[in-house]
This record gives C-alpha cells, structure tokens and sequence, in this order.
C-alpha cells in the first residue's frame, strides 16, 4: 500500500516569523505511539488565526460557545456572523454551532459530519456509523490532520472498538474484511490521489457496495477532507478532552473525563508497526523512511493538455446514478435553482437531507457578500480544480472566469508563476492551492503571512471555500460528471 511518493513541497515568500509560528509542514509519526504523542501535543497548538476581543455584547450573543476559537472565527470573520449579530443573544445553554452548521460560510467547515451527532440519517443512506468513522479516521491520518485523528480515535471507542482494532487500521488492514479494506484503499486514494481516481476504483467497490453505498462513501470522505482542512487551515487546537463527548449527547463530561489523555498503552505487535496510510517514503541516502510531509502530484499540463482533457469531459458518461430534472426539483422544493440543474445537483439530490443540504450550502458559498471576491472565490476555484485534476470542477471554473470578463490568457495564467499579480494575491493563492493539495502543505507562516498582506476575514473564508471547494472536486470528480456548457 505504501506510494512511492515524489518529495514536494509548495514554496512562497515568507515574512519573518515569531519562534511559534511553524515556516515548514508538521512532520508525519510513523508508528502508533508517535501518533498518540502527536495527538497529545497538539492540544497545546498555537491557533492560526488573531482573535478580536469579546464586548460584554458579543460575550450575550455567543453565549456558552464565547470562548470556542472556532465559534469566535465565524462570528467575527464570515458572513454568518452578521446573522448571529442580528439575531441577538442565544438564549440556553448548549447553543451547538451558532452560524447555521453545515453551510460554508456558517459552519466551520462548510460540511459536518453527522454520524453519531443524534441528527436524524438520510433516509437514502444505509452505510454502518462505525465503518463510516473509519473512513474518516483513514481520510484524517492520509491529511494527517490530528486534530480529526483525536476525535475519530474517540469515535471510535463510542462505537465499541478496542485499542487494536484502531491500531490494525493504521498498519494492518488483513484484519478487516474484504469489503472493508477496498473501501479504505478508496478512501486513502481520494483523499491523498484524487488527480489518480478512475473507473477501475468504482469497479472495485461494486462487489460489496450497491451504487448509492458507494456514493455514499464518496460524499462523506469528500465531506472528512473539507473538515480536515478547516481545521488544519485555521490551526485549531486539540480538544483537551479528546472529543470524549462526540456521540454521548450533551451531557458534560466528568471531572475525571476532563483529564483525557492519548498517551494510552500500545499492544506490542502494534508498537513498532509503521504507518501504511499516511504517505511516507524510504529515503536510500538516509537509509530509513521520512516523516517529512510529501505531496505526490505531476506538473500541471499545458493549455493544449487542458482544453483536450475538458474535451473529453464533456463526452464521458456518469459513473455514479443520476436524478432526472424532476426528481431532483421534487427534492429541492422552492429552493431549487432557475434554469436547468447542473449534473452535480442531480447527483446529491439521490440523497434528500444531507445532499440538499450539501447543495444549499454549495449554491450559499457562491452567492455571499463577504470580503472575499466573486473574482478571488472564481479563481482559487480554478486553482484548487487544477491541482486536483479536477475537469468537471476546472470547466465549471473557467466559465465562471469567462463570465467575470476574464480572457482565456488571464485563466491559464493562474497555472503559473503568479509574477503579474499582487503580493496579497500571491498570498491567497498559496493558501488554497496548498491547502486543498494536502492540509499540512500550508504551513503557519503561509497562513500569517496572507493574513498580514489581506486580511483575517479574506483568510478565514478563503479557507472556508477551499474546504467546499476539495470536497466539491471530489465529488464531482469520483462521479465522473459530464461537463455542462
């Protein structure tokens, strides 16, 4: 399982840095233990992003979540804040998420993951809350993002596995079923080669997965890899507590709880295990492998590459089943779009609760009034979809571009160099190219950096819209869409 990865690692103009704000990616661990430790000192992580202070006004609004990084980010720095403002103050005492979870632009990652929230499932979604955690949970240590590490390791203990259970499904996949490891092989390719994903990866799942299961999969690690990048891209620390209350309703956690650690025992056949998901390599001149972090992506191809493979997908067939027009207005009621539907909708709309709310908040991240620019959101689009050889995601892009008056020359441009565009641009355009490549490509100077030359608010929903973005592509991508003119 283990890729042979070419060493990449995006570079940009960096200013100088304080002693905690990282100029280089995290590092990857390679065995359970260093994983676990990983876990436990990421609860000290400095955030990314520079809070304003709370007036006794604001501290009313919030509510219980006034002191949530996370919840203050929104408040102060997306659109859906405005709404919380003219709301007024919450009122009880667990408020969840203010802002409207789930929407890009109100929820923290423009996606959330409802397995074991006490939500009602989509009456179209049939998949085990367990197996779906360890997709995440495979998805998390591809991203190495440890702060959804930690709260899928909780999950899954809440969903009634052991320690090595966990463990088998970092370095030992033999243990699992046969329909479990192919659906682990999809979600490590997905999340990590999405620009490698074909036909023969939804060949494989058939066997054991009906269509809609397989959709299924695709919609909730596309929607794992937005989460993973709101989190990494805004730098939110660990859960002191572990995310022990994740599925126990809530109830707070007691006293004892509130020690969480992850510095847990390893069972001794796990302990010097190495990693067969997150990507590393064997490095021959060292003579052991590297816990650099790694981004295993081709050379961008030229214009001519480009129009031929937009070409053919206006040509392909749907891998993935189809509403007509009909059903998927039928789903969407009075919120559904004028005009006819694109194919993406009629592909989430096989799924009439989470897929429309996918939808809503799709169509939602287009149409906002923020800081961040219809022209800036069009091209880090274009950017994000390129990196991830995404063609329907890079046609759509680009009739987009063309639409805001840009000329075909001005387009492929954003697949160069970046010398003809401002310092700030260059700095938003570092940050959704590295975050939707891999979450830890970005690193903290990156992020510090575009937040000097713009802004917070420019920061924070660029990286809320590159989250929409990497699940978009992965979505539409995985299905094999064909592109609409």
């Amino acid at each position: 399982m283990r890729p042979l990865a070419v060493l990449l690692l995006f570079a940009a103009p960096m200013l100088a840095q304080a002693d905690d704000v990282l100029a280089e990616p995290r590092q990857i661990p390679l065995t359970r233990d260093e994983m676990k430790e990983f876990l436990e000192d990421m609860k000290d992580r400095t955030p990314r992003i520079p809070l304003l202070e709370l007036t006794d006004e604001d501290r009313a609004i919030l509510g219980d979540r006034a002191d949530s990084y996370e919840t203050r980010l929104r408040y102060h720095y997306t659109p859906a804040g405005e709404t919380m403002r003219a709301e007024g103050p919450r009122t009880g005492t667990n408020q969840g998420t203010p802002g409207g979870q789930g929407r890009p632009g109100g929820g923290g990652s423009g996606f959330s993951f409802s397995a074991g929230s006490g939500r009602e499932p989509d009456p179209n979604m049939s998949l085990d809350y367990g197996f779906k955690v360890e997709l995440f949970w495979i998805v998390s240590r591809t991203n190495n993002c440890q702060y959804c590490l930690g709260h899928q390791e909780s999950k899954l203990i809440n969903a009634g596995l052991v320690e090595d259970q966990i463990a088998a499904l970092d370095s030992d996949w033999l243990q699992f079923t046969p329909a479990e490891q192919v659906a682990f092989a999809f979600a490590r390719k997905i999340t990590f080669e999405p620009h490698n994903f074909g036909d023969a990866d939804i060949v494989a799942l058939r066997p054991y997965f009906t269509d809609l299961q397989i959709l299924e999969m695709v919609f909730s690690t596309a929607g794992n890899n937005a989460i993973n990048r709101w989190k990494e891209g805004t730098g939110v620390p660990q859960s002191r507590d572990g995310g022990i209350r994740i599925g126990r309703g809530d109830t707070p956690p007691a006293a004892e709880e509130e020690e969480h650690s992850y510095l847990t025992p390893t069972s001794p056949q796990y302990q010097a295990q190495i990693t067969q998901v997150a990507p590393v390599v064997f490095t021959p001149a060292a003579g052991d492998l590297t816990t650099d972090t790694i981004f295993d992506r081709p050379p961008l191809e030229s214009r001519e590459e480009v129009e031929e493979a937009l070409a053919a997908c206006r040509e392909r067939q749907p891998r993935l089943p189809l509403l007509d027009q009909d059903a998927a207005r039928q789903v969407l009621g009075e919120e559904a779009p004028e005009g006819e539907l694109p194919q993406w909708i009629l592909l989430l709309t096989n799924f009439p609760r989470d897929g429309k709310n996918r939808i809503l908040g799709q169509l939602q991240a287009e149409q906002e009034d923020a800081e961040l620019s219809e022209l800036m959101r069009a091209q880090a689009s274009w950017i994000i979809a390129r990196q991830d050889r995404a063609w329907y995601a890079t046609g759509e892009a680009m009739n987009r571009l063309r639409e805001l008056g840009q000329t075909d020359e001005q387009i492929f441009a954003l697949d160069g160099d970046w010398s003809e565009f401002t310092p700030a641009e260059r700095s938003l355009f570092t940050l959704a190219k590295n975050l939707s490549a891999c979450p830890i490509v970005l690193t903290d100077a990156q992020v510090t950096e575009a937040v000097e030359l713009t802004s917070p608010h420019e920061v924070v929903q660029l990286i809320t819209y590159t989250t929409s973005r990497a699940s978009f592509d992965r979505i539409t991508e995985a299905a094999g869409l064909q592109l609409e003119d």
